[in-house]
Formats: C-alpha cells, sequence, structure tokens
C-alpha cells in the first residue's frame, strides 16, 4: 500500500483550488464572462437554407435551418422565436436549428421577415 504525503511539499507542488471557478482556455476569463464563444459567426455565404427532413428519425418529421450568420447566443433566441412561431418543440444542435413537424414556408417568411436572405432546400 502506497504510503499518504504528509504535507503540501511532499505532493511536489500539487496544489488543485475551486476558488476561481473554471476559466477560457483562450482568454482566461471566467466562463461566464467569456467573449470568445459569443462573437464567432459561422463561415459561410450568408444564406439561411430551409429543409425538410425525416431521415435517421424515426420516420418523425422536422424542419432544419442551417447556415444563419448568428453567434451562439443570438442563435438561440432566434430558435425560441421561431419554436413559438411554429407552436412547436425543437432544439439548437451544432449551430443548426431543428423544429418539429413540416413548417418549410412558414420558416422561410419568417427569417425573411427578420431581415435574413433565405430559401428552401433540398426537395
Amino acid at each position: 500500500m502506497a504510503k499518504k504525503a504528509a504535507s503540501f511539499a511532499a505532493l511536489g507542488g500539487l496544489v488543485f483550488s475551486t476558488d476561481a471557478g473554471r476559466h477560457c482556455p483562450e482568454c482566461n476569463k471566467p466562463v461566464d464572462a467569456c467573449i470568445c464563444k459569443q462573437t464567432v459567426i459561422p463561415a459561410g455565404d450568408g444564406i439561411a437554407r430551409v429543409r425538410r427532413e425525416s431521415k435517421g428519425r424515426g420516420g418523425k418529421t422536422v424542419t432544419t435551418i442551417t447556415g444563419v450568420p448568428l453567434a451562439e447566443d443570438a442563435l438561440k433566441e432566434l430558435a425560441t422565436t421561431l419554436k413559438k412561431r411554429c407552436g412547436t418543440g425543437g432544439a439548437l444542435k451544432d449551430g443548426v436549428i431543428e423544429i418539429q413537424g413540416d413548417h418549410v414556408e412558414l420558416l422561410l417568411a419568417e427569417l425573411i421577415k427578420h431581415g435574413f436572405k433565405a430559401k428552401k432546400s433540398g426537395g
């Protein structure tokens, strides 16, 4: 059985502290105050593409919106607004807004109303 260290010096200077909490590795600010993730806008052509999908979802239809040129926080707000407008649930996964059901035409109109370039994608 290994002996317990009798003092901090015996540990070789290794001490763990949770006093300051988690920090962003890029800007070294607390995770709550980090500005790195908030200002990142995904690269693309600036056109939001709306399509209806059912593949890999057990036959359930969802409408997906990709390519929206917004930062993560603004994208969450937009997703919430669109879900309320359609009266259904949905999710935001990896920058893709998923709305339950077939709402392609309604979402195209809403995105254009919010000032985005939007077009229908897929069949």
